[in-house]
């Protein structure tokens, strides 16, 4: 038998997650204990085995409360049948989201960068209008009847390229009013080139921006300098904070990235948040162990402290000026994304492609440049849709370690570039990353249950 029912502690609260409907659950600690007795299905030894630690009425009380649970099939469910299986393994995935990389260059020299400064295992480029116009042509013929299609402008460094930039978006706006599509724009940006132009532009236009940055100076401008070796801090802050304002605190996201270098990155995350940032992610590197800012095995315990420790400041601003959203302890527990998604994840290979600043389709952003992922071009579409099919197969089903996993439901099996980076399989495990995704998932339940009261 597999778990059904997750418990655990986290910040002072006793919780538990019923896995397969997501309901999530406050509970006293005499239901605490004996529920982590018995993950599997309720069996009444647990009760035997607290007699010497709580009194007869306390654990009668507590095993009434868990059998009105079961009773009412809202706690302990069954896994669903094959249905989503047999569901996954027969859908025809439509194309709904490009990453279109505007530039292949940069003008900073970020250290941990998987791009290499831009260069994405190959040359400096910039995509044209041409190349671009054939994307969103591409994306519109590929979608079938899907309506809202994902654009997102990605580099290296995009606004390097902005004039290429507009003319795309005013393209997806005369491509709707002949097919019944809406283009979602996205940009991702590291901000130095940011003006009143550009700002403008982006909030009329942008259905969300991405801003790049670390958390604090030290750890931003060691991580994150400029082609000349000097800091980046200082000219991208007000820029951001221009635009998150601008922006209302609302569609962006202040995106980061923690290393072995800046293990308290806690202080990070508040310290954006300090600032008046109100959306905020700072996102573990994946690199090479070779490299001297890698995260290893052995960081994981204090990464692990450190989200309980901002999962704790987080719980004491809820309902005060400084409650702010964290990218990777939100967690819908009323609609959520649809169960497909949950099963699959991001799309990567199947509904969601990059595009070279050439034309060349990948699997997504992490892939581009890559031997053997090359997937076609945006003119001839999709050449080797058997990319696409071993894309397919990554789910929390065709992985043997997310079978006995709680937080699969969350992570959908987790980022098959990370996988392939670290295995060398799109199917494999990432086991730090799976270590961070369950700690994040419990920090957010203690976070949902703490706003709801309970």
């Amino acid at each position: 038998m597999k778990e059904l029912v997750h418990v655990f502690q986290n910040n002072g609260m006793f919780l538990a997650l019923d896995i397969e409907s997501g309901s999530v659950y406050a509970l006293d600690e005499v239901m605490y204990e004996i529920l982590r007795r018995c993950p599997e299905a309720p069996d009444k030894k647990a009760k035997q085995e607290l007699s010497d630690r709580f009194s007869p009425e306390e654990l009668s009380e507590a095993w009434e409360e868990i059998e009105e649970l079961v009773n009412e099939g809202a706690l302990y469910t069954p896994p669903a049948d094959d249905g989503f299986q047999k569901a996954l393994l027969n859908r025809r995935p439509v194309v709904k989201a490009l990453c279109l990389h505007i530039a292949h260059d940069c003008n900073l020299a970020c250290k941990y960068c998987f791009a290499g400064e831009g260069e994405y295992h190959g040359k400096r480029s910039l995509m044209s209008a041409e190349v671009g116009r054939a994307a969103l042509d591409f994306l519109v013929k590929s979608s079938g009847a899907r309506k809202n299609l994902e654009v997102d402008f990605f580099g290296g460094e995009p606004t390097l390229n902005f004039e290429v930039v507009k003319e795309l978006v005013a393209y997806g706006r005369e491509l709707e009013k002949t097919y019944p599509k809406h283009f979602r724009f996205t940009l991702t940006t590291n901000g130095v080139l940011l003006d009143e132009e550009i700002m403008e532009f982006a909030n009329r236009e942008m259905d969300n921006v991405v801003l790049s940055i670390d958390g604090r100076k030290e750890t931003h401008d060691r991580m994150r300098p400029n082609r000349g070796g000097g800091g980046s801090y200082d000219t991208v802050l007000p820029k951001f904070k221009k635009m998150a304002a601008l922006r209302e605190q609302d569609r962006y996201y202040v995106r980061g990235t923690f290393t072995r270098n800046n293990p308290d990155f806690a202080e990070d995350v508040l310290h954006l948040a300090d600032l008046g940032f109100k959306r905020i992610s700072v996102e573990p590197v994946v690199a090479p162990e070779s490299a001297p800012y890698s995260l290893r095995e052995e960081d994981v315990p204090g990464i692990l402290k450190e989200y309980d420790r901002l999962a704790a400041e987080m719980k004491k601003r809820i309902g005060t000026e400084k409650e702010f959203l964290f990218f990777h302890f939100m967690i819908d527990l009323e609609g959520g994304p649809c169960a497909l998604k949950r099963l699959s994840g991001c799309g990567s290979g199947t509904d969601y492609l990059a595009v070279t600043p050439e034309g060349e389709l990948y699997p997504c952003h992490q892939f581009v440049g890559i031997d053997g992922f090359r997937m076609g071009d945006v003119r001839n579409g999709v050449e080797k849709p058997e990319i696409a099919d071993k894309f397919a197969e990554v789910n929390v089903f065709s992985k043997e370690e997310c079978a006995s996993c709680f937080a699969r439901y969350y992570c959908s099996g987790g980022c098959a570039a990370n996988a392939w980076n670290c295995s060398g399989d799109i199917k494999g495990t990432y086991n730090i990353g799976c270590e961070l995704e369950k700690k994040r998932v419990e920090c957010a339940l203690m976070l949902k249950a703490a706003e709801a009261g309970l």
